[in-house]
């Protein structure tokens, strides 16, 4: 942020102008505010939305994981969840491993 204090500053001395620091405030916040809308603020909702689908499966749900491993579960507590593979194999995994996106694609199809 600094960096980016100083550039403007310079550039303001080289032109040899000395214009108005409210100006130069007010395009620092309104580009502060782009940011927060357009890239912090919907990652946030998405980490959000994500956590919730984390916590509201339960056992019988079929899943897919970040991997690709499809599944059904078995068995889930707050930190893992035991899945059964098409071939009758049970994986322990991570619950945070669970992609909400796939899952949901998944269980919209069936």
């Amino acid at each position: 942020m600094t960096t980016l204090l100083s550039i403007f500053l310079m550039a303001q001395q080289a032109d040899g102008q000395g214009g108005n620091p409210m100006s130069f405030v007010l395009m620092i916040v309104m580009m502060v505010g782009v940011f927060y809308f357009f890239m912090i603020r919907p990652q946030t909702k998405k980490a959000k939305e994500a956590k919730t689908f984390r916590e509201g499966v339960k056992k019988g749900d079929k899943i897919i994981t970040i991997g690709g491993v499809h599944g059904k579960i078995v068995e889930v507590n707050d930190v893992t969840a035991i899945i059964e593979t098409e071939g009758g194999g049970k994986l322990k995994i991570d619950v945070t491993a669970i992609s909400p996106e796939a899952t949901l694609a998944l269980n919209k199809g069936n």
